[in-house]
């Protein structure tokens, strides 16, 4: 039983993330040959206050862009 965790920022609309359920789902079936019946795919949504790259959250990288700050 293939087990596909996704983590990815938050705020995605709902048919976005189905359609990543659909297409992760479909790859499993081509790429290992499993049975639709038993792929999972699980979605983690995090908040970009709880997401960072470079000591950098999202939310910080966000507020400077917003702002017009391009530094950094």
């Amino acid at each position: 039983m293939p087990i596909i965790d996704v983590t990815m920022l938050e705020g995605r609309p709902p048919e976005k993330k189905a359609a990543l359920i659909r297409e992760l789902t479909d790859a499993a079936v081509r790429a290992i040959d499993a049975p639709i019946q038993s792929v999972r795919v699980i979605i983690r949504e995090v908040p970009p206050e709880h997401f960072a790259a470079a000591g950098v959250s999202k939310a910080e990288e966000r507020a400077k862009l917003a702002s017009g700050d391009s530094k950094g």
